[in-house]
């Protein structure tokens, strides 16, 4: 396949949809075809968007679009949910939600199945990213399926992690020391109107105290919401500039990128020598050695790496 890339940098749907198929269907082997786009991205700024199940994460992001798109930024949206087991597709697709921006030219919606990611954020889900930042979109929220686990890979994609919470969050919240607390630039707390929130609040900031501060003296705030009303969206999103504004003044935002690019060439490197490594011999001298059990591990390593 090669990648309609005039039709990408014009920000042509059909271009774009197709890349982005591609992108879901790839292996490493095909990750030169991606090298087009290449020179055009790293403009767009991409914002991480996680918490647990339930959070009103879709409803927020939805929310949130329509601020963005009243000024005039162009807005793609990556949303990663489970695998469906018959299909290997999203079971939620971008049909269901946010659906009032789908005629909306400067919004670009995608669902993405994360086929086994253990951290929420589909594998092929930066190389999407890179498609929507070359055909000029400003801002790319990553929507995570929100599993509950310690989402690394959402720092790792994203300039900016808002993790988002409700009232009932508590047990959660305790869970989170040392996961999403840490990776977290914005906290939010949703569905505020319910009973709790003043605690959960106060809980959360009282964790952040205990959290080193940042050299560049960062302090996630812990704002309040009500997504279906779409109060406290405004704020969010002067956070959200904020933060954008502080990466800027410390050159941060460039140096989020060069770790995405070592992050990427590290996991497709481990990916082709793991795949190089596992020949039908050593595949075989593996499984015999187990069956008869009787050298340790250790040995059983140092006999396929030597041989």
């Amino acid at each position: 396949m090669t990648l309609d890339l005039p039709g990408i940098l014009e920000a042509e749907r059909l271009a774009i949809s197709r890349a982005l198929s591609f992108v879901e269907n790839s292996s490493d082997d095909d990750i030169g075809l991606l090298d087009e786009i290449f020179p055009h991205i790293g403009g767009a700024y991409r914002v991480g968007i996680t918490g647990p199940p339930g959070a009103g994460k879709s409803t927020l992001v939805d929310q949130l679009i329509e601020i963005l798109r009243s000024q005039d930024k162009r807005v793609g949206v990556l949303s990663v949910d489970p695998t469906s087991p018959f299909s290997g597709g999203a079971i939620l697709g971008d049909r269901v939600r946010m659906t009032r921006h789908s005629a909306d030219t400067g919004v670009y919606i995608r669902s993405m199945a994360t086929r086994g990611s253990h951290g929420g954020l589909a594998i092929r889900s930066q190389d999407a990213a890179d498609v929507l930042d070359a055909a000029g979109f400003d801002i790319i929220l990553f929507e995570t399926v929100g599993v509950g686990q310690v989402e690394l890979d959402i720092a790792k994609a994203a300039d900016t992690t808002a993790v988002i919470l409700v009232p009932e969050s508590g047990d959660d919240i305790q869970a989170m020391k040392a996961g999403l607390m840490e990776i977290a630039d914005i906290f939010v707390l949703n569905k505020s109107d319910r009973q709790g929130a003043n605690q959960a609040q106060i809980q959360v900031q009282t964790m952040l105290e205990m959290r080193p501060l940042q050299e560049h003296g960062w302090i996630p705030p812990v704002l309040k919401t009500i997504a279906p009303q779409g109060e406290g969206i405004e704020e969010l999103s002067t956070a959200l500039d904020s933060h954008r504004a502080m990466l800027q003044e410390h050159d941060l935002k460039h140096a989020n990128f060069k770790q995405r690019l070592r992050l990427k060439i590290r996991s497709v490197v481990q990916h082709k020598i793991q795949e190089d490594f596992w020949t039908a011999q050593r595949e075989s001298f593996l499984q015999e050695s187990v069956l008869k059990a009787e050298i340790s591990p250790s040995e059983i390593v140092k006999k396929l790496l030597g041989s």
